[in-house]
């Protein structure tokens, strides 16, 4: 049985990758960039420092800096405005995994039109789109190599997984050094979504021996440095090994899948907008534990990459990964939804929608044990005070 495997066409990794875009768009036979990012990558320069890097090529660009934390139609649509007034024949997404995401939404809408929706999984999206440079200044989502992106529908507050080649980026820019300024709080959230990347692909029911490779790659590099880069910013090579093992997760769950750990992801910041990376930490080691009976040795093998199960069977390395779970959460500060602030009597409320949401996402039918709307309500009750 075969299976089939998509990337960048170009992948620059390294520190000073960000200065070497011009080389990349010259070489893709690109000219008129119209580069969507957000205020932060504005007020801290970056944004600048591309535009110089471009101009000093003689490609003329624009930036869009309105994207949202967690990007909605209502973003992409006025995104999509910029595109059609001022002719660019490419987009370039610089910032954490929103402002790559939106890109990603914008450059298929600009080319096929129709509205979000229409696109939202199960469909597979393969048509034509604008050529999409993803930069990304987070350790996090992998989204710069991926063929997915997220959009919150701002009639129902569904987060939409949309999925196919058509949001895949013609290029990825990884540079480590747009990543030393971040604070610890964003550190963590975004390097447990890269872990969560990474431990899900490798749990896939979709995963295969390419995926295989690049998910325990990114483990070993996540594992050993998150804390480090938690405490120290500036810590040099904790920052490039959690660069480099995001883009690494991103690539493997690119060519396997996430699972219900995204699922259940998902509604939580559709609904009460709590960063995706923070959401997947409130439920990754619940959702481990979980899971485990389904894929005991492939969550072991993760336990053995992250070096934490020397000697141990299966069983015990399994339960050796669940209890560093929990002990990376408190280390980084994790907080439940609970201590988060999320209203509790919402919550409760809003469980039925949230488990259809999940289940509807797809993401939840790739896990090693499926999952039915009662188990997801009950997963959703532990996470709540866990």
């Amino acid at each position: 049985m075969s299976y089939q495997i998509t990337l960048p066409r170009i992948i620059r990794i390294g520190r000073g990758a960000l200065g070497e875009t011009a080389d990349i768009l010259s070489n893709l036979r690109l000219s008129k960039p119209l580069i969507v990012t957000d205020a932060t990558m504005v007020r801290n320069g970056t944004a600048d420092r591309l535009q110089a890097a471009l101009a000093s090529a003689d490609i003329e660009s624009a930036v869009f800096s309105d994207t949202i934390p967690e990007p909605d139609t209502r973003t992409v649509a006025a995104v999509l405005a910029a595109v059609e007034a001022g002719r660019f024949d490419c987009l370039i997404g610089l910032g954490g995994g929103s402002p790559i995401d939106t890109a990603k939404a914008v450059a298929v809408l600009c080319v096929q039109g129709r509205a979000m929706r229409d696109y939202k999984a199960p469909h597979q999206e393969n048509g034509p789109a604008l050529p999409i440079i993803g930069i990304p200044t987070t350790a996090g989502t992998g989204s710069e190599v991926t063929r997915f992106t997220v959009v919150t529908d701002n009639d129902n507050c569904e987060k939409m997984l949309c999925a196919g080649l058509s949001f895949l980026p013609v290029a990825a820019i990884v540079d480590y050094e747009l990543t030393l300024s971040k604070p610890p709080r964003l550190t963590a959230d975004t390097g447990i979504d890269a872990l969560t990347h990474a431990i899900e692909a490798y749990v896939s029911r979709r995963a295969n021996a390419f995926s295989d490779g690049f998910a325990l790659a990114a483990i070993r590099n996540i594992a050993p440095h998150l804390r480090r880069a938690y405490v120290d910013g500036a810590d040099l090579s904790a920052r490039e090994a959690l660069m480099l093992g995001a883009t690494q997760a991103g690539i493997a769950f690119s060519n396997s899948s996430v699972a219900l750990v995204h699922g259940m992801s998902r509604p939580i910041g559709a609904h009460f907008h709590v960063p995706h990376g923070l959401s997947n930490a409130m439920l990754l080691p619940a959702i481990t534990a979980y899971s485990i009976p389904g894929a005991e040795a492939r969550y072991a093998d993760c336990a053995r990459a992250m070096g934490l199960a020397a000697g141990l069977d299966d069983d015990a390395a399994a339960r050796a990964l669940v209890a560093e779970l929990r002990a990376l959460n408190a280390d980084l500060a994790v907080p439940t939804p609970k201590a988060y602030g999320v209203d509790p009597a919402t919550w409760t409320t809003l469980l039925p929608t949230m488990a259809q949401q999940a289940l509807a996402s797809g993401s939840p039918s790739n896990n090693p044990i499926i999952p039915d709307v009662k188990a997801i309500m009950a997963l959703y009750r532990e996470a709540w005070c866990a």
